[in-house]
């Protein structure tokens, strides 16, 4: 997940006012519940690039979503931000997908997932990304240059989504001992999207790639130099 800089990186919510395409309205999923053991265990959401925390920038890529929710530790956040936590705290990305569905309004119908360490992203990307939901597919997600899916960099559909969830706790659940009251926790995403539909995205735009995540010091260094 590594690219060479291009250019200056655009603010988040710069650029595009919005998306064009076949989405009418989304909704806003940030998780933020990591452990971040490559740079000590720190609040690695809440490193800044550009001045701002890691996660701020991704909630202002999806300053037109609504609802937006963050799922980790209670952080300061943007006005009308809903904040919750996976269960059990640390369990991981599938059980912070279901806490954050559980506080989707009703008639929801999409839902942009995304890591809370993309300081890259931009609203033009995630445009990008609901421009490319069609009807023949139950999300969208960017690829890097090795073909490798972003799956926490992408938008899907809350009902694959919720039907997926119930697959794969009923498929755990049947594996754990009985009365278990976390069968989602640890469950691997990509066991959540196994069998879902999915539109490969490869970034085509001017700037970085949107999908950059900062897993290591040397990693939030280089999102600097692109926000300068």
């Amino acid at each position: 997940m590594r690219a060479t800089p291009v250019r200056r990186l655009a603010s988040p919510g710069e650029a595009s006012g919005g998306y064009r395409g076949p989405v009418d309205a989304y909704a806003a999923v940030v998780l933020a519940g990591g452990v971040a053991r490559r740079m000590g265990g720190v609040d690695k959401p809440a490193r800044t690039v550009g001045g701002l925390p890691m996660r701020d920038r991704v909630l202002a890529a999806v300053a037109d979503a609504a609802p937006r929710i963050l799922v980790g530790p209670a952080a300061p956040v943007p006005a009308g931000v809903r904040v919750t936590r996976e269960e059990p705290p640390g369990g991981g990305p599938v059980a912070a997908v279901a806490a954050g569905l559980a506080l989707l309004d009703p008639g929801t119908p999409v839902v942009a997932l995304l890591a809370a360490d993309l300081p890259l992203l931009t609203r033009a990307a995630v445009g990008e990304l609901l421009g490319h939901l069609d009807a023949g597919h139950d999300g969208a997600c960017y690829v890097d240059g090795d073909g490798r899916r972003q799956t926490l960099c992408g938008v899907w559909r809350v009902a694959a989504l919720r039907a997926a969830l119930d697959r794969l706790a009923a498929e755990r659940a049947s594996g754990q001992p009985e009365g278990s009251a976390a069968p989602l926790a640890g469950a691997p995403i990509r066991a959540l999207l196994a069998g879902l539909r999915v539109r490969e995205v490869p970034w085509a735009g001017a700037g970085p790639p949107p999908w950059f995540d900062c897993d290591t010091d040397e990693d939030v260094r280089r999102a600097e130099e692109w926000a300068r």
